[in-house]
């Protein structure tokens, strides 16, 4: 598996929440306009998204669909493993650490990390 230029995680974002089939009119209603995409461009982007194996694609009549083959989860495992491997040299304590120090994680959450970890220990 390979990282995903941000355009085409995007679409990605769209094919995971969505109900396979989806075409090419359905990203562009969901986000084509928003991102000043013309219709070639997503028609490119789903192109190279079915050549690195994230998506197969059926044409029937005039309209292609697509369907995802790679899953969400199995996708954000892969970012993660290789974030955490490149930034934090795969210790959480680093990344953690990391985040305390910017202020980004609220007591909320430092107080779900802390049930996670006891939870994860028993």
């Amino acid at each position: 598996m390979k990282k995903l230029p941000e355009a085409e995680f995007e679409i990605m974002k769209i094919v995971w929440k969505s109900k396979p089939p989806i075409t090419t009119s359905i990203i562009m209603s969901e986000i084509g306009d928003e991102k000043g995409w013309k219709i070639q461009t997503v028609v490119s982007l789903m192109k190279r998204l079915t050549e690195r194996g994230f998506l197969r694609s059926e044409k029937k009549a005039k309209e292609r669909f697509y369907y995802p083959t790679v899953e969400k989860d199995a996708y954000l495992s892969f970012e993660t493993e290789q974030f955490m491997r490149l930034y934090h040299k795969n210790s959480f304590m680093n990344l953690v650490g990391t985040l305390y120090k910017s202020d980004t994680i609220s007591n909320e959450d430092l107080a779900s990390l802390i049930k996670w970890v006891e939870e994860k220990r028993d």
